[in-house]
C-alpha cells in the first residue's frame, strides 16, 4: 500500500509531504516530497540590496532567524575587507547563541508533542519566553530580529540589558532540569526513541548531513570549532567553555539528548559574552556605511554553524548594489534527504518519531 504523510499533516512540520510504501505495518520505502513551501528566496536576494536581503534572508528558518542573518553580513563584509568593532562581534556571538537555546527549546518542547506527551511542551515554552523577552527587547522582534547590518549591528545594547540576559540564564538554568526529567527521563520517551531511526556517521556525511542530528551519529563537525567567525575562536580554544556535544548511537533518543546538552554549552557561552562585554569599553557597534552600498566584484562563500546545522551563502557580486547571485545552502534540505535511507525498515507508529527527531523546518527546506 502507498500511503501519504502530508502534505497538511501534523507531523511533517508544515507542508512537507512523505510517500512512504508500506507491507502491513512496516515500511518498504519512503520519499520525501518537499517544494510545497518554496518562496523563490535566491531569486528575490538578487532584486534587493544588502539592507533589504538581511531582513529576507531571517525567514527560511523562521527558528533561526538571527543566524540566518549572519551568513549574508559575514559574506558581505569579507568581500568589502571590513573590520567590526569588537564589541559588535561579541554581541553578534552573544545573540546567536540565545537563537540557538531558543531554537532547540521549541525541538524539545514539540517533539515529545508528537509522541503524545503534552506537557513538556509547557515547560519549553517557559523558558523561550523568558529569553525572548531580552531578544524582544534588543531588537524589537521575536521571530524576525532584522538586527544585524553589513558592519555590525542595528543599535547598540540597551543600558542594563546585560543584566536582565544573567537574570534570564539564571532563571532558565534553574528550571532546566524540570524539563530534562520529563523527555529524557521518562520511560516512555526512552522506550519510543531508544534504538529507533539509527543513522550511521558514514549515512550523514555521504547526504551531508549537519548539526545536531549528524553529531549524535559521531560525526565530529562544529563550525565554531572548525572554521571560528565572529568570537567562537577564543570561545572554543583552550581554556574557553565551548565544546562539541555528540553522540554514537545515532537514534532519535542520541539527537533528543544532544540538543538538551547543547543548550547547556549555549548557556554557558552567553554567560561568557556577556562577561566580556562588560569589560569592553563604551565604542561603536558598527561600521558607518555609504549611502549606496556596494559589494567589490568577486565571489565569496561563507557557512555558519546555525541552530539546524550549516547554513552557507555563496555570493557572487558583479560591484553592483545588488549580488549578482547569491545561493543559499540550508540545514534542514539535507537533513531531510536522509528520510530516504532510515525509513525503510521501521514500523508506521516509529514514522513520526524519526520524523520529529530530524529537527528540520519546512521552510529551510524549501527556501
Amino acid at each position: 500500500m502507498v500511503l501519504n504523510i502530508g502534505p497538511q499533516h501534523p507531523a511533517t512540520h508544515g507542508v512537507l509531504r512523505l510517500r512512504i510504501r508500506v507491507d502491513g505495518e512496516q515500511i518498504v520505502s519512503a520519499e520525501p516530497i518537499v517544494g510545497y513551501m518554496h518562496r523563490g528566496a535566491e531569486k528575490l536576494f538578487e532584486v534587493r540590496d544588502y539592507r533589504q536581503i538581511v531582513v529576507l534572508a531571517n525567514r527560511h528558518d523562521w527558528l533561526s532567524a538571527f543566524a540566518n542573518e549572519l551568513g549574508v553580513v559575514l559574506a558581505a563584509e569579507e568581500m568589502l575587507g571590513m573590520e567590526v568593532p569588537e564589541r559588535a562581534v561579541w554581541a553578534r556571538t552573544l545573540l546567536a547563541e540565545l537563537n540557538r537555546v531558543l531554537n532547540h527549546l521549541m525541538f524539545l518542547g514539540s517533539y515529545p508533542l508528537e509522541l503524545g506527551a503534552i506537557t513538556p511542551v509547557f515547560y519549553a515554552f517557559r523558558e523561550r519566553e523568558e529569553l525572548q523577552a531580552v531578544m524582544e527587547e534588543i531588537s524589537g522582534g521575536r521571530m524576525h530580529y532584522m538586527f544585524n547590518r553589513v558592519g555590525g549591528l542595528k543599535e547598540d545594547l540597551p543600558a542594563g540589558w546585560l543584566a536582565r540576559v544573567d537574570s534570564a540564564v539564571d532563571a532558565v538554568r534553574r528550571r532546566l532540569p524540570d524539563l530534562e526529567a520529563l523527555v529524557v527521563g521518562n520511560p516512555i520517551v526512552r522506550a519510543r526513541t531508544a534504538g529507533v531511526g539509527v543513522l550511521s556517521a558514514d549515512l550523514a556525511a555521504a547526504y551531508g548531513v549537519s548539526g545536531p542530528i549528524a553529531r549524535a551519529s559521531g560525526l565530529d563537525m562544529d563550525l565554531r570549532r572548525d572554521d571560528p567567525y565572529l568570537a567562537y575562536g577564543p570561545l572554543f580554544g583552550p581554556g574557553g567553555p565551548g565544546r562539541v556535544v555528540g553522540r554514537t548511537a545515532g537514534d532519535c533518543l542520541a539527537r533528543l539528548e544532544v540538543l538538551l546538552e547543547q543548550v547547556h554549552v549555549s548557556l554557558d557561552l552567553v554567560e561568557v559574552c556577556v562577561d566580556h562585554l562588560r569589560s569592553l569599553p563604551q565604542g561603536p557597534i558598527n561600521v558607518r556605511l555609504p549611502k549606496v552600498l556596494r559589494v567589490p566584484e568577486g565571489h565569496v562563500y561563507r557557512w555558519t554553524e546555525n541552530p539546524l546545522g550549516v547554513n552557507g551563502y555563496y555570493l557572487v557580486s558583479n560591484g553592483d548594489k545588488v549580488p549578482w547571485r547569491l545561493k543559499l545552502r540550508s540545514a534542514s534540505f539535507n537533513n531531510v534527504q536522509v528520510l530516504s535511507e532510515i525509513l525503510p525498515g521501521c514500523l508506521v507508529s516509529d514514522m513520526v518519531a524519526i520524523l520529529g527527531s530530524t529537527f528540520f523546518v519546512v521552510g529551510d527546506v524549501d527556501k
